[in-house]
């Protein structure tokens, strides 16, 4: 399948003709991630893994499209998006189900903490056709699987440079590749994906970044 890597958490995947939008949030050029998908995958509800208004005219915009998020976001949605609830699925940790073609299985439940005072939000990690990893804010490993294509959040208010690393090491795919980079400046990115690139090959895991737009076969 073609992957192609959007600003920050949004990812883009093609396969036979048909498309899978993952976390078009407004840090991402979402609208034009959004462009011909049959379906959208959304981890947890936070603006930069959802952009709502986007989303929202996608659904209006195109009838074929279907959405899949936690139950919150699904809600908000059919709220907003009139004519396209049956359109909208509530997703929980531990479903099976096929999107555009794709088969998607679902982890976690849970966004890693940012604070005790700040509330925790479900969050939902997915796993695409057994290959492509994408865990949301969470860096929970799924279970029971080897993942082939690993996307790592790099960088967050919920997150240390150790976790990312760690996390890496845990997974231990044959590649990865960055998201969640969307707080960190050039200088930041170089450091943190040193360490990523350095730990994790001595773990098998060949890491590669991804400019915004840029694709690659998985």
């Amino acid at each position: 399948m073609k992957l192609t890597k959007y600003t920050h958490a949004c990812i883009r995947l093609e396969k036979e003709g048909r498309v899978l939008v993952l976390d078009p949030g407004n840090f991402s050029e979402s609208e034009e991630a959004l462009r011909g998908a049959e379906s959208v995958l959304v981890t947890h509800e936070h603006a930069d893994h959802i952009d709502v208004p986007a989303v929202v005219k996608a659904l209006q915009e195109n009838t074929d499209l279907a959405v899949y998020a936690p139950a919150g976001v699904a809600a908000q949605l059919q709220e907003m998006a009139d004519g396209a609830g049956a359109r909208i699925h509530a997703v929980s940790p531990g479903s099976n189900f096929e999107a555009a073609g794709f088969t998607v299985r679902s982890f976690g439940g849970q966004h890693a903490l940012i604070h005790p005072q700040i509330p925790v939000v479900a969050n939902i990690g997915y796993l695409i056709d057994d290959n492509v990893y994408h865990p949301g804010d969470s860096f929970v490993i799924p279970d029971g699987i080897n993942v082939g294509t690993l996307l790592v959040p790099l960088h967050a208010p919920w997150s240390k440079s150790a976790e990312v690393v760690d996390f890496v090491i845990g997974v231990r795919a044959p590649r990865a590749f960055q998201i969640h980079d969307g707080l960190l400046n050039d200088n930041g990115l170089k450091i943190v994906e040193g360490h990523v690139q350095r730990i994790g090959a001595r773990y098998g895991t060949q890491y590669t970044h991804l400019s915004p737009r840029e694709s690659v076969e998985v």
